[in-house]
């Protein structure tokens, strides 16, 4: 009977202990807890990006929460702050530089601190900003919860990865023309460009022929005099090349 008695005894301790310990930390719209866990999110951009928590008091109790942030690996180059106030709080809440020290906690004055009672919640916005950090990076944050800014009952990784775009590498534009001299035909082929006006003038400048060519074209000069003849590629948006061709039959 005594072993019986300290058993319930120990299971209503630790169920009154959970009961009155019960913190949940969730991504607004998610009703997923991620208490203790990590938050990652992979950006796409270097602009400023905003991260929300929600953190529901079910403990039973009153609490006036503060938050501590704390730097875990952050590039010098992105800056960050936050802002917490009551889930209700049509404004948002405090905004802070949370940027000032690390670790860092919101003040305790009573001009900020405000009730969560027990299954009410505040809310915490992140809000990360990466500058030109156009190379690969990846900041860290922990961000506590406290009574008091000492002793946390609680907390939430925030992992932000950026990977910086691979800008495709512009081929440059070139044009071979063979043979030259030539006696019957001649074979254009351009680089870096799909279309282009061909254009063949002779050393007077007159217009022999025009035409359309895509990426490659076999002209017929044949029937040309022997002579220098000039072949002129305009490419819209771009310089005009010109290349030098001797008909020799």
């Amino acid at each position: 009977m005594k072993f019986l008695f300290l058993y319930l005894a120990f299971f209503i301790c630790v169920f009154e202990f959970n009961a009155q310990n019960t913190i949940s930390i969730e991504i607004p719209g998610s009703n997923t807890d991620i208490s203790g866990q990590t938050h990652e999110v992979a950006l796409t951009t270097t602009d400023p990006v905003e991260v929300s928590f929600d953190l529901i008091n079910n403990t039973g109790s009153t609490h006036q929460w503060r938050i501590t942030r704390d730097k875990i690996s952050v590039p010098t180059t992105w800056s960050d702050f936050l802002c917490w106030g009551h889930c209700t709080d049509q404004f948002g809440g405090t905004c802070y530089a949370a940027n000032v020290s690390d670790p860092w906690t919101t003040p305790a004055n009573t001009s900020v601190l405000f009730d969560i009672n027990n299954s009410e919640c505040g809310k915490l916005k992140v809000t990360v900003n990466p500058y030109d950090w156009n190379t690969n990076g990846q900041a860290h944050y922990r961000y506590y919860l406290s009574d008091d800014g000492t002793n946390f009952s609680d907390s939430v990784d925030l992992v932000l990865s950026y990977t910086a775009a691979l800008k495709p590498v512009k081929e440059e534009i070139s044009v071979n023309i063979g043979p030259n001299p030539a006696a019957d035909y001649v074979q254009i082929t351009m680089n870096g460009v799909e279309s282009a006006n061909l254009k063949i003038m002779d050393a007077l400048g007159t217009t022999i022929s025009k035409e359309a060519i895509f990426s490659s074209k076999k002209i017929n000069v044949s029937d040309l005099r022997n002579g220098v003849y000039f072949v002129v590629i305009e490419i819209p948006g771009t310089k005009t090349i010109t290349r030098k061709v001797i008909i020799r039959h």
